[in-house]
């Protein structure tokens, strides 16, 4: 049995080495969310002391409570089963010492608000890996370059072949037939059932002469989708760590927050309006890696069943394509932005924007592609191909109506120590290694 795992093993690596086209990625982040399971925390899984915020191992701390005297464990245990907060239960428990078992028992973050110490009502988690640590899931920025697959797809129809049902302008009117007419899962998939399943998974698998039979009764299957060819991993943790700049000045990479990040949109005039803050753990100057990998001989088995072409051979095509899909993002967010005018009294905050226009300026965007948290409607789906009514019924549709505005109309940004509206989540640089 061994020395036949052995020969499989070396017949896999022969393979991929003759057959994988891969490459090594360095991504960077001035400041990115990903959500987790849980989109907010319970009140006993974090504690506010003044400008930090404390994430207790639950394990860990209950093992202390049972050494202490009394019924703290049982008054812990109920904490949780109630959903309540144990900022009081810490204090009589330990005394003078709670602060400090609190250090020992949790990870921390510095807490970025207006104030620096106002209440956090809510607090949104990102995604830890099985060891506990912030990383970065291959599956979303592989769901990521799924979206800028199917965008270049659709803009450019004639040149890959699309199928004539498949392209913008049946898409819009088979839209305007059934807007309305779903319920809230049909709603959901709806972009599966117009042109997903066809752009991806329309396909027949042809190996050694032979065309295999993939698909289920539904006619789909994820056998069929093309893009099993694609291998993205899970990013390396995202550790904190201290590195000296060229200027010779410290800089915190993968420093982990907790941010107060504001939800804004506009008036008629266009003057800008406040409508909430949430408050959300999030990663600033991100640095981590992660790998990119086609099986090129498994692609040439495809051949799709309406005769559309496959719009990529390789990875530097595949990230050119992800390259256009976020330059295309990237001048409708410099658009709104210099639409906005900012607005110092909007129901008491300040908002001032100019350091998120800065952010824009450049016309050439300078990102590869936007991940997670805050990509909005423009990142997340093909909405930017669409007639803006239509996207602006889709919205009013299947999301919040805010009728006689363009979609999306809010926009989410990040606000610094010094609680000035600093940052724009999600966007992240890609560079080869």
């Amino acid at each position: 049995m061994a020395n036949s795992d052995s020969l499989a093993l070396i017949g896999f690596n022969t393979y991929k080495a003759n057959n994988y086209e891969l490459k090594r990625i360095q991504l960077t982040s001035p400041i990115l969310h990903i959500g987790a399971e849980v989109s907010q925390l319970n009140p006993f899984e974090y504690v506010q002391v003044g400008s930090r915020i404390y994430l207790p191992n639950q394990e860990t701390l209950a093992q202390l409570l049972q050494k202490q005297k009394g019924r703290f464990l049982q008054d812990y245990i109920a904490a949780i089963e109630n959903r309540e907060s144990i900022d009081s239960l810490l204090e009589v428990a330990f005394g003078g010492e709670w602060r400090k078992k609190l250090t020992e028992v949790s990870d921390s973050r510095p807490l970025w608000t207006q104030n620096g110490t106002q209440e956090i009502p809510n607090l949104r988690p990102m995604i830890r890996n099985g060891m506990g640590q912030l990383y970065i899931p291959g599956s979303s920025i592989k769901g990521a370059i799924r979206t800028a697959i199917a965008y270049h797809l659709l803009k450019y129809p004639d040149r890959y072949q699309v199928p004539t049902s498949k392209r913008v302008s049946e898409i819009e009117q088979t839209l305007r037939e059934r807007l309305g007419k779903l319920n809230p899962h049909q709603q959901k998939f709806l972009d599966d059932d117009l042109f997903m399943e066809s752009l991806f998974s329309d396909f027949s698998l042809t190996y050694q002469g032979r065309t295999a039979q993939l698909r289920n009764r539904s006619g789909n299957s994820p056998n069929t989708d093309f893009l099993r060819v694609l291998k993205v991993t899970d990013s390396e943790p995202l550790l904190e760590k201290t590195v000296t700049t060229k200027k010779g000045t410290p800089l915190a990479l993968n420093l982990p927050v907790v941010a107060e990040v504001i939800i804004s949109s506009r008036f008629p005039n266009y003057s800008a309006k406040y409508k909430a803050s949430i408050y959300s753990e999030m990663v600033r100057n991100v640095k981590t890696e992660f790998t990119l990998s086609i099986d090129t001989e498994m692609l040439s088995w495809f051949s799709h069943n309406q005769g559309m072409q496959l719009p990529f051979t390789t990875l530097d095509e595949l990230l050119q394509i992800c390259q256009e899909f976020t330059q295309e993002q990237w001048d409708y967010e410099h658009d709104y932005w210099q639409a906005i005018k900012n607005n110092p009294k909007a129901n008491g905050r300040n908002l001032d924007f100019d350091y998120i226009r800065d952010f824009y300026e450049p016309t050439e965007c300078p990102q590869s592609l936007r991940l997670g948290w805050g990509s909005g409607m423009t990142g997340t789906t093909v909405d930017l191909l669409l007639e803006d009514e239509l996207r602006q019924e889709i919205r009013d549709t299947c999301g919040l109506e805010a009728p006689n505005f363009e979609a999306p109309k809010s926009r989410r940004t990040v606000v610094n120590p010094k609680g000035e509206i600093k940052f724009v989540p999600g966007w992240a640089k890609f560079k080869l290694l």
